[in-house]
């Protein structure tokens, strides 16, 4: 299977990500391809969807690694399905599947480069295909949830300093707001006097957890990577 793109967006880090596409729109994401592929007619008629399918690499997994059975984080880490009935990362081809909103197509200098919202993966995350989502086809109305949908998804209110805030760009402070809302925490981990951070458009957002309250107590901008 060959790489056609690589998406960048705003998490160089898998802590955070949402578990799932679709869930805050507000996370924006651009995919651009690689040399081969930057071909305007590979594009045509895309801009007349406006949600589309990524096919997509898991990164850090080996194939070595998977398992027959899993321990999904909305079933709180402890309890076992099995591989085929989750999305867990851990499978014997680490292939992911994400379906996104499509907000424009731009073309530049490197071609056409996708702009995307409500994304769930890290930067540079390897794409293998693109497809657009057909709602005559691919939307089913009488879907089971199976275990995810007995599962109550609780959010978090977050107490997020205005002063802390201002410290990131204005155009990203209601992401990480949701985001944060979302509970990023591993759902294993929820001692109170845990403290976590969280790297996100370049800078760090550290938080604690009290109860249902989730306090940002810091936030820093990161070094520059050479």
């Amino acid at each position: 299977m060959k790489i056609i793109a690589y998406i960048y967006t705003d998490f160089p880090e898998k802590f955070g990500i949402p578990r799932q596409s679709g869930l805050i729109e507000e996370l924006k994401g651009r995919i651009v391809f690689e040399p081969e592929y930057r071909i305007p007619e590979a594009v045509k008629g895309l801009e007349k969807f406006n949600y589309i399918w990524l096919l997509w690499q898991f990164q850090d997994t080996e194939r070595e690694h998977w398992s027959a059975t899993v321990r999904p984080p909305r079933l709180g880490g402890r309890q076992r399905m099995g591989v085929f009935a989750t999305r867990s990362p851990f499978r014997p081809n680490p292939i992911g599947l994400s379906s996104v909103k499509l907000e424009k197509i731009e073309m530049t200098e490197k071609g056409p480069v996708l702009h995307v919202a409500g994304i769930d993966l890290r930067n540079r995350t390897p794409i293998y295909d693109i497809k657009p989502y057909l709602p005559f086809a691919d939307c089913h109305a009488d879907a089971r949830e199976g275990f995810a949908g007995e599962v109550k998804e609780n959010s978090l209110q977050v107490d997020f300093p205005v002063e802390l805030q201002k410290i990131l760009p204005p155009e990203k402070r209601k992401a990480a707001c949701e985001v944060l809302g979302q509970d990023p925490r591993p759902r294993y981990q929820m001692n109170p006097a845990q403290k976590y951070g969280m790297a996100f458009a370049g800078y760090d957002i550290h938080f604690c957890v009290e109860e249902n309250v989730l306090k940002v107590f810091e936030v820093e901008k990161k070094m520059e990577e050479d």
